[in-house]
Order: C-alpha cells, then sequence, then structure tokens
C-alpha cells in the first residue's frame, strides 16, 4: 500500500492506463507541459510524449467532438474538462453525440470516451469554477456517471472507466485532490468492485446517510459526531450516480429504516429527488420516517466568502439526523442552523 492523494491517484491511474493500451491517450487545456491546473497529469507529457497527451486550445466543444472522432476510430480518449462550469460549451457534443452514438447505431458504434470533470465547491474559486452539474448528466440516457471519494477508488475507478465501452463522466471532488489515503497499486481490476457498484463507508444501525464526493468524508465527519450523542450511522457512497445501485441503499435503508440523503449540488430536481423516490418506492414499508434532503441551496454557485453557507456541513447533516429520528432538534445541529432555513435547502 503507499499513501496517496487523491490528484496523484488519478495520475497513476491515467499511468496505468496510457502504459497498459497504447490506444489510450489524453486531451485538455494545459494538462500536457503545465500537468493541469491541479497538477493531476502532472509528468504524463513527459513520460508519453505529447502525441499522446495532448495540450488542446480552449474550446472544449471542440476537444469533445475531437474525441468523438478517435472513439469512433477505435481509440480510448481521456478528456479532461479544466473546470465543472466549463463543460457547458460541450454539453451539446455530449449529450447529442457521445451519449446516443451507440444507440443511434443499433449497437454498433461504441464510445469508449471518458471526460474527467474537477467538481464541485469548497476551495474558494471564482464563478463557473465551483459548478455541480452532476444531475444534467444523469438525466441523460446512454452516459456513466461516476464519482470518487477517496484515493483508492479514483486509482481503480479511473482505470475501469478507461476500459469500459460506455462513455464515463468522471466527477472528481476538487477539494479532496490533496486528501491522502492508503492506495495498492498492483490491484488487480478484476477483484476490484464493479463500477456501478456503491460501497458501505461505515456500517451504522439507526439511520442512513447516502452521498457521494466531498460529502462521503463529511457524512462520515458527522456519523463520528453522533456517535457520541449513542447514534450509529451507516453511510453509503454511492460511487456511481448514472446506473445507481438501488440494491444497496435499499438494503442499508431496510436494515435501518430512516436515511438522510445530502449532496451538495441544488436541491430542486437534483440527484436527491430520485434518491429519495426510488428509497420511498423501494423501502416505503421499511421507513420509520420520511427520507430527507440535505443540499445546496437553488441559487447560483455563491462567492467564495459565502461558500461555507451553500455547501452542506456536519450540523446541517446531523439536524436531518435529528429530525429523521424524531429527537427534535439536536444540540449541536440547533446552534448551527439558521432560523427559518430548512435542511432540505430551501427557504419557508
Amino acid at each position: 500500500m503507499t499513501a496517496l492523494t487523491l490528484g496523484a491517484a488519478i495520475n497513476a491511474g491515467l499511468s496505468e492506463a496510457l502504459e497498459s493500451d497504447d490506444k489510450v491517450l489524453l486531451m485538455g487545456e494545459d494538462i500536457g507541459k503545465l500537468g493541469g491546473v491541479f497538477r493531476v497529469t502532472d509528468g504524463l507529457q513527459k513520460r508519453f510524449g505529447a502525441q499522446r497527451v495532448v495540450d488542446t486550445p480552449l474550446a472544449e466543444a471542440g476537444i469533445v467532438g475531437t474525441a468523438v472522432g478517435l472513439a469512433l476510430r477505435g481509440y480510448r480518449p481521456v478528456v479532461e474538462i479544466q473546470f465543472d462550469g466549463f463543460v457547458y460549451p460541450a454539453f451539446d457534443q455530449i449529450v447529442c453525440q457521445v451519449a446516443k452514438l451507440h444507440y443511434r447505431s443499433n449497437g454498433r458504434i461504441r464510445m469508449p470516451l471518458v471526460i474527467r470533470i474537477p467538481w464541485a465547491g469548497g476551495v474558494g474559486a471564482a464563478e463557473h469554477h465551483s459548478e455541480s452539474p452532476e444531475a444534467y448528466f444523469v438525466h441523460t440516457a446512454g452516459l456513466r456517471v461516476v464519482a470518487a471519494s477517496n484515493p483508492q477508488d479514483a486509482y481503480v475507478m479511473l482505470q475501469q472507466a478507461v476500459a469500459s465501452d460506455d462513455p464515463v463522466i468522471f466527477f472528481e471532488p476538487k477539494r479532496l485532490y490533496h486528501s491522502k489515503g492508503e492506495v495498492d497499486l498492483d490491484a488487480d481490476l478484476s477483484d476490484a468492485p464493479p463500477l456501478h457498484l456503491a460501497r458501505i463507508a461505515r456500517e451504522g444501525i439507526d439511520a442512513t446517510i447516502v452521498t457521494y464526493g466531498a460529502q462521503v468524508r463529511t457524512a462520515l465527519d458527522a456519523a463520528l459526531a453522533a456517535e457520541d450523542e449513542g447514534i450509529s450511522l451507516e453511510v453509503v457512497d454511492l460511487r456511481s450516480l448514472s446506473p445507481l445501485d438501488l440494491n444497496t441503499i435499499a438494503a442499508s435503508v431496510r436494515k435501518t429504516g430512516r436515511v438522510v440523503v445530502t449532496h451538495e449540488a441544488a436541491r430542486e430536481a437534483g440527484l436527491g429527488a430520485e434518491l429519495v423516490a426510488s428509497i420511498t418506492e423501494q423501502c416505503f414499508e421499511y421507513l420509520e420516517a420520511p427520507p430527507m434532503r440535505v443540499t445546496g441551496h437553488d441559487i447560483p454557485y455563491p462567492p467564495s466568502k459565502l461558500e461555507k453557507h451553500h455547501v452542506p456541513d456536519l450540523d446541517r447533516i446531523l439536524h436531518a439526523v435529528d429530525r429523521v429520528l424524531d429527537r427534535g432538534t439536536g444540540a449541536v445541529a440547533a446552534a448551527a442552523t439558521p432560523a427559518g432555513v430548512r435542511v432540505d435547502g430551501g427557504v419557508r
């Protein structure tokens, strides 16, 4: 096992993919000589050459469109979108071409394309640099959508995504790029959990927290804090946002009878709404309380000085836990939740 940051684990996964298959190539703005704005691709152009780690013009639609052509000719391109909010110029290519060519061709065409997106907030970035656009892609049939929450998963899931014949949107929580964890660099992909499976990040019996990306760490912190009050929380890390591993989610909810769903994206029509609907459909007779959502607010991403009020934190999650456990308002959550603000991200 080797201690790596999440960013370094992704770099190692890309390196392994490039080494294993000469049809794999990387494309993106400043990913070569500079190593990317987060230095995730640092050193890869020097090792594999400028023909396989390609610095592109600042043109996201052109980058993804070129990758579509390469995938049609048998390559496995891995595209980096420099920041989450920059993916929108490429949205037409992704939803009209990348997601549909396999279906449109009656299965004759494969689209083995990975689109890496540094994603979400918490780093004090400017406008368009802290978006959470996952619901757009989850809603688009024909795409796999995944989000890694730790270095080991980032290393393995990136390689699985590159090896997949399906197009994959690969969300990387940028505020975790420098977080460290143990990584098995000798991991056999054939023994790794499939890309579509969720994992139980922490076992518990009183309530389930379902989340993904950087919010997994926040949920684990909440579970640790709740333990001091005698509450046992189970944390489910989705890993795959589309398709959803509803079997793992439902098994957890049937065990605990209570569920809180949290994500950083806005509440209205977010992934949390789909999760709550699916959980209610599959687990209604097991639920002891209505499912709760703890989300970002239904606003454009705020200025960096205000983002701590936007991103769901430990106290907002604990407040929701108190509600599903019918504990009124817990002491910790009560001190942290402003009057008039609903825990689901809306405003009375």
